[in-house]
């Protein structure tokens, strides 16, 4: 059975998600979607839905599924996905949480990706966050929930560009890109956005499409340098600047021509959640392991590891491993030595290449 995949929409306070997800529910490609919502008070995803409502689950007119968060996250899911399937509720093919402005993602990914009931019938597949164009430049600054949540994106929505000079989006992007090198990025003006480019965060959960893994791959915005010839590692440092205040956050994409032992690379990543945990923001990454050829995909948050996942095909671009880090107060060489300790020793035998991006 396919699992139903997970978007987590985020951004600070006032960066607009109400308004990018009304317009994206009148629209008919994420009118088969159910939206979690804290509360309905908070938010009002229809001009018909009538705040004092009795039930946790109501059907908008569109057809979408508006579900209040009233008690842990973990089980208004399985309520929702049982109603679901007693026929309570119509079908839907994704779910669309939306936080509060003030969020850490962190510890809602901590929970969907460590909770094995949950992980039976959802799948996370990734995070929206919009950052407001005439503003988010001095909130990344200033307000660490901002930063948390840019670093993490899969995805990353400027927003309110039709109120932002274009040197302002200029500027935020130069510094969303030094932040989150893996993260696409994507003016929004009006609240409006192509449905598509929302729904390209699900698409490695389609079996009869090839995931796109373009984000993973901007070779030209770094240049190599050779830090360790024994096994042909690489630290490439980005080509736009990065600002001070950002210097402890840092974002490496690891690459690995040759597919990679199983145990070695689980060992190696499990003994760098265990010692250096609380400094890891996130992890993850597809990897080609020498006991399969099917890409499988990793997600880590500080402490933890979850259980991986299989895609049924390559992303387009790519056949080997890509792993990301997002850390924040951690070296590179802490990352790339570990690695190397329980993966270089292993395939000491046979051409291993690490490419490294580092954010200042």
């Amino acid at each position: 059975m396919q699992k139903i995949p997970l978007i987590i929409l985020t951004g600070f306070l006032g960066s607009g998600k109400t308004t990018l997800l009304n317009n994206l529910l009148k629209t008919p490609q994420l009118a088969d979607s159910a939206v979690l919502v804290n509360e309905f008070g908070a938010i009002a995803l229809d001009h018909h839905l009538i705040e004092a409502v009795p039930e946790s689950t109501v059907v908008l007119g569109n057809g979408c599924i508006c579900c209040a968060m009233r008690g842990e996250l973990s089980g208004t899911l399985r309520t929702l996905f049982w109603q679901r399937q007693d026929k309570k509720i119509p079908d839907f093919k994704r779910v669309i949480i939306e936080t509060t402005g003030l969020a850490d993602p962190a510890p809602i990914l901590h929970e969907l990706l460590n909770h094995p009931t949950i992980l039976q019938h959802y799948s996370v597949a990734g995070v929206i966050t919009c950052v407001d164009a005439a503003f988010g430049a001095e909130q990344l600054q200033r307000q660490p929930e901002s930063l948390k949540q840019a670093v993490v994106a899969d995805q990353l929505l400027i927003t309110k560009t039709d109120l932002a000079s274009a040197e302002q989006i200029a500027a935020l992007t130069e510094q969303l890109q030094a932040l989150n090198s893996v993260a696409t990025i994507h003016p929004v003006a009006n609240g409006n956005i192509d449905p598509e480019i929302f729904l390209a965060t699900t698409t490695h959960h389609l079996p009869s499409r090839n995931a796109d893994g373009q984000h993973w791959q901007q070779p030209d915005a770094y240049r190599p340098i050779q830090i360790d010839p024994g096994l042909h590692m690489h630290l490439r440092r980005p080509t736009t600047s990065s600002s001070n205040q950002h210097e402890r956050i840092h974002s490496f994409c690891l690459t690995f021509e040759q597919p990679l032992p199983r145990r070695g690379l689980l060992t190696a990543l499990q003994m760098l959640a265990s010692m250096h945990g609380e400094h890891i923001l996130r992890i993850k990454g597809i990897v080609h392991f020498d006991d399969d050829d099917k890409p499988h995909v990793i997600h880590g948050i500080q402490h933890m590891l979850f259980p991986i996942e299989t895609l049924q095909c390559w992303p387009q671009g790519l056949s080997g491993t890509q792993l990301v880090f997002i850390v924040e107060g951690l070296a590179a060489d802490t990352i790339t030595d570990m690695l190397q300790k329980f993966i270089g020793m292993d395939r000491g035998d046979r051409k291993t290449e690490l490419t490294s991006w580092l954010i200042s």
